[in-house]
């Protein structure tokens, strides 16, 4: 049974290596009222993608373009490609009654909480258990070189350093038990009273 509110972000942060997108894609299987944001980016489509439900695929000229017209919630650039989140895709989701998921960094949570409302955000940071066991997980993926596997732990120590910008962080210990929190924190959000004041008086979700 879900709770009936006022849909909100979910903005879901850590490290590389401390379980984040395994616990986002447990939470979208366990609860229907939350979908991913799809990103827009001028990365090269891969064979296996379809865009419109991996990615929105574009042009630099297309981005730019929708970037200068304010139409991105937050953007990055990653390896010489441009990645944006939606704004008017995020509001279709929202005005549907569902929340939103955002898997990204710190740079592109701060974006989204400048942007939007404070009572429509909720944040979470994922820590390792401890920076032994994250580098001991990133070496045991047996894809990088011992240089990519230090310059992720560089990475790691300064996503970190802002986890005080969340309003919750979690040590994922245990992927059940930190998938268990997160819905607590996710049901104490629907249910709180600055929330349900957002259902009756019907306020904005973006700022103006």
């Amino acid at each position: 049974m879900f709770v009936k509110s006022e849909p909100f972000v979910i903005i879901i942060s850590s490290p590389s290596g401390a379980g984040k997108t395994t616990l986002c894609r447990m939470l979208l299987q366990n609860d229907p009222l939350i979908k991913l944001s799809i990103s827009t980016t001028t990365r090269k489509k891969r064979p296996q993608e379809i865009s419109g439900q991996d990615y929105v695929f574009v042009s630099n000229e297309e981005f730019i373009k929708l970037k200068n017209a304010n139409e991105f919630l937050e953007d990055a650039i990653v390896f010489n490609n441009y990645y944006g989140s939606p704004r008017k895709l995020v509001e279709e989701e929202m005005n549907r009654g569902h929340c939103v998921l955002f898997d990204i960094d710190w740079q592109g949570a701060r974006q989204i909480k400048e942007k939007l409302s404070k009572d429509a955000v909720v944040s979470i940071f994922i820590l390792p258990p401890s920076l032994v066991e994250l580098e001991r997980r990133l070496r045991a993926r047996a894809q990088d070189s011992e240089d990519i596997v230090q310059l992720r732990m560089q990475e790691a120590l300064q996503e970190i350093s802002h986890y005080h910008e969340y309003d919750y962080v979690l040590i994922n210990d245990d992927l059940e038990n930190s998938l268990k929190k997160i819905r607590s924190i996710i049901e104490t959000k629907r249910i709180s009273r600055q929330n349900i004041s957002r259902l009756i008086e019907d306020g904005k979700f973006l700022k103006n």
